[in-house]
């Protein structure tokens, strides 16, 4: 048996979704990942494994990522954490025991009836929306500073989006701003809604104006198509302040740190923009996704704001104040390609 911890690291990797079953066996896996609530097997599901799958590159099976604590490691760590253990021979010891037990096939799971925040639900809230040209989406953003609105046809507007605090509650109705999630292919997997209130010039006054449905995990909300350069954040407003400076830079805002950091990457891409937001799932993220493009040969470049967001600094600095910022951050070529042709 492998003595030395990056053989170990390999062994399990090999075996990820088996680790993960038996160690983290609180989760279950989605997609290509294990969703669980931390690396303590703590029901949940901040912190998501990357198992072996057709787009893993070299090092990509067996990472994790918490994206509330920020922490990130291989199986190893996931051994010595939901053990309680605290010297390596320790782990390595039990690392080995794990690695010579017989492999169980995984248990076939009875397919669930589609849930209502399925993929096809969300297709329908998409069919059912209208444009977002001169509705209260559009002036939700424009109170954001967001006035030119590059959008690529992500987002749309519905004006009677149903919202239901908790299941016991009555249903209601409000405008909503409805962006669409999709896939590497243009697919749509989910959907996100941003429920405005009734001028338009905020947030809707409910308990979460903002949720998701369908298939998030490796998706996002697309802003023009990728090919060898991308810019990926967490929200949509950074991401569309980020767009009124580099209009035709494609775009992928991901909706939270923990999807940002699962998020796929194009096979033909060759660098990768970070748009962090500046707190500590912020960096979790970003940590994470270095990590991934690296292990896949992609350049990692990360761009930091000034304050929380890129939505803050727009509107707190002013796009001049922004479009400075960028320029300094981002690689000399793509000033080039990208911002100059928009000043």
């Amino acid at each position: 048996m492998p003595r030395d911890a990056s053989e170990l690291a390999r062994r399990l990797a090999r075996e990820a979704e088996a680790v993960c079953r038996h160690y983290l066996s609180k989760g279950r896996r989605q997609g290509r990942y294990w969703m669980v609530g931390d690396v303590r097997n703590t029901p949940g599901r901040s912190m998501f494994v990357r198992l072996s799958g057709p787009d893993s590159g070299p090092g990509a099976a067996g990472r994790w990522t918490d994206g509330a604590s920020t922490e990130h490691g291989d199986l190893l760590d996931v051994i010595r954490e939901s053990c309680g253990l605290v010297e390596f021979r320790d782990v390595a010891e039990e690392a080995r025991r794990f690695l010579s037990l017989p492999r169980a096939e995984p248990p076939a799971a009875p397919r669930p009836p589609a849930p209502q925040g399925s993929a096809e639900a969300a297709r329908r809230l998409w069919a059912m929306a209208k444009p977002l040209a001169r509705t209260l989406a559009e002036a939700y953003l424009h109170a954001r500073g967001i006035t030119t609105v590059h959008h690529a046809g992500a987002l749309r507007f519905h004006p009677r989006c149903y919202y239901r605090p908790d299941e016991h509650a009555p249903t209601e109705t409000w405008p909503a701003m409805i962006a669409a999630v999709t896939d590497l292919s243009g697919a749509i997997t989910g959907a996100h809604r941003t429920w405005l209130a009734p001028d338009g010039l905020g947030k809707a006054p409910i308990d979460t104006p903002r949720r998701a449905m369908g298939g998030l995990l490796g998706h996002a909300v697309r802003f023009g198509v990728a090919a060898d350069v991308l810019a990926a954040g967490e929200g949509i407003e950074t991401m569309l302040s980020l767009r009124g400076v580099l209009p035709t830079m494609p775009m992928a805002a991901a909706l939270s740190a923990a999807h940002l950091a699962a998020i796929l990457f194009p096979e033909t891409l060759h660098r990768l923009y970070i748009a962090r937001d500046d707190d500590p799932a912020g960096d979790g993220a970003m940590a994470a996704l270095i990590d991934r493009a690296q292990a896949v040969g992609i350049e990692a470049i990360t761009l930091s704001p000034r304050l929380g967001d890129f939505n803050e600094d727009l509107r707190a600095l002013g796009p001049e104040a922004l479009r400075a910022a960028l320029r300094v951050q981002i690689a000399p070529q793509d000033v080039a390609r990208f911002m100059d042709l928009a000043a």
